[in-house]
């Protein structure tokens, strides 16, 4: 959702690799609302402002691959994939959505219990860290649909390491940098890393590779995760 940066064109073919900066984007944006409304707003209207700015930012697209990638798994290994590509929303789908708000209203009221700017830097982290996850999908799984919209990331792929040096030589400096001023700003900053190893791989075993959708389920599952150890690790830490 938001407008095109101005004298940038970047070729779309390869925008997997950059979609770790984008997170760093987005995170921000999420960072800077949460600390500006901090004492202006009750922290209820607080959580459910950052989560509404979240999916307003991404347009929905990775919440939506989550729900199809729930209704895959509910479908069985003979339906899964055709069950990822009805447009209809299935129980799994509904539980599924249920569950990503959750968990990332649980981790966003735990922030609450956190002063300073340790919370800003986990939801940067979070978003970044959803964004690293799909690009381990890609290298590890195989394309489950051949005609698929997102198979183009696969055509382009030049191997993990030459996409991940965005993500290396921008997002991992910044979070050292916030791990070393303290060590809640490590735990907040690094934390996510877990999920974004272990998601893709359950996924990728469960599906028998990934798609589209499944890329997008990455994002969600890593991003609400990571939301929720960081509150959970930063409130023992305030404590």
């Amino acid at each position: 959702m938001l407008p095109a940066w101005p004298g940038i064109t970047p070729r779309f073919a390869r925008i997997a690799r950059f979609a770790p900066l984008i997170g760093l984007v987005l995170g921000g944006l999420q960072a800077l609302l949460w600390l500006a409304t901090a004492d202006r707003l009750p922290g209820g209207a607080r959580v459910a402002l950052v989560m509404a700015l979240a999916l307003w930012l991404s347009g929905g697209l990775h919440h939506d691959g989550a729900l199809d990638t729930a209704d895959g798994l509910a479908a069985g290994p003979g339906r899964r994939l055709e069950a990822m590509a009805d447009s209809r929303v299935g129980a799994a789908a509904v539980l599924a959505a249920a569950q990503l708000a959750l968990l990332r209203a649980a981790g966003l009221l735990c922030l609450l219990e956190t002063a300073g700017w340790t919370a800003g830097v986990a939801l940067v982290a979070a978003a970044f860290w959803g964004r690293v996850s799909p690009l381990l999908a890609m290298q590890a799984y195989p394309y489950l649909r051949a005609g698929g919209t997102a198979a183009f990331h696969r055509r382009h792929w030049r191997g993990l390491g030459r996409e991940l040096r965005p993500a290396l030589a921008l997002g991992v400096p910044l979070l050292l940098a916030a791990a070393a001023a303290a060590p809640a700003g490590a735990a907040a900053a690094w934390i996510g890393l877990a999920p974004t190893l272990l998601v893709p791989h359950w996924l990728g075993r469960r599906l028998g590779g990934h798609s589209g959708d499944s890329y997008g389920a990455c994002v969600e599952w890593v991003e609400a995760l990571a939301l929720l150890l960081s509150g959970l690790v930063l409130v023992q830490l305030a404590g």
